[in-house]
């Protein structure tokens, strides 16, 4: 099985799943914590290198407040329980986002676990919070320009890579492939730069009930891909032999 160095996943159903059944949306948020638990120790143990999951995006601040402090409250407690995990098990937690806009509690824990994990290596765990892609690209032009305006670089000098280091994700590679549970087939302000290229598999799976046959599955499909990146398959295969070739 190909794996990706850099799995990005839309974790969406979690409401749609408790209302199924007749239970409370908080629920289904609590499962779905569950189900992150599962993923992350799986990628981890696959040897993905970056997962990066969708939490929070900043228009679910528009949600009923009542939801919205009970997944303040269910973020909180999961980075207090798996610290000693991530810790073991060499993961870094890495926030993407306006994280000024969480309560203070959230973010003085976020900022305890990012620093208790700085040093892990094997896996970078980010966590899109108060996320939302325009409004990074909108802060990425605006420090450019300020920095233009400055004098500290030349309007000659900005290019994709240098905007691409002003984004939240600048000391990360793009995702190689992207998941998004519930059946909604769309990307939802999420990493719309980063996205360019990634392979895209959705499932009906709800998020609650997204295990590891579910990963494995799209893991799979992502496998049988080519990744072309504008080439043809005849290039591609070229490069590969060549690239393979230089190994030896």
């Amino acid at each position: 099985m190909r794996i990706p160095r850099h799995l990005a996943i839309i974790m969406d159903g979690n409401g749609r799943w408790a209302e199924q059944r007749g239970l409370p949306r908080i629920i289904g948020h609590q499962r779905g914590v569950e189900t992150v638990q599962t993923i992350v120790e799986e990628s981890c143990c696959l040897g993905i290198e970056y997962l990066t999951l969708y939490a929070f995006s900043s228009e679910n601040w528009g949600r009923p407040r009542d939801e919205v402090n009970a997944l303040m409250d269910l973020l909180g407690r999961y980075l207090k329980n798996e610290l000693e995990t991530m810790c073991r098990q060499g993961i870094r937690l890495n926030v993407i986002g306006e994280n000024t806009r969480l309560p203070g509690g959230v973010r003085r824990i976020l900022e305890d676990t990012i620093e208790e994990t700085a040093s892990n290596r094997r896996m970078v765990l980010t966590l899109a919070l108060s996320y939302g892609a325009r409004d990074e690209i909108l802060r990425a032009a605006i420090n450019l320009a300020g920095q233009v305006r400055d004098g500290r670089i030349a309007l000659e000098e900005i290019d994709e890579s240098a905007f691409g280091r002003r984004l939240d994700t600048g000391n990360l590679p793009d995702p190689d492939l992207l998941i998004r549970t519930s059946g909604e087939m769309r990307i939802s302000n999420f990493l719309l730069w980063q996205l360019a290229y990634t392979e895209l598999v959705f499932t009906d799976t709800l998020w609650p009930e997204f295990g590891t046959d579910q990963l494995h599955a799209a893991l799979e499909e992502y496998g049988g891909r080519q990744r072309r990146f504008g080439l043809t398959p005849a290039q591609v295969e070229k490069k590969v032999r060549n690239s393979g070739e230089g190994r030896h």
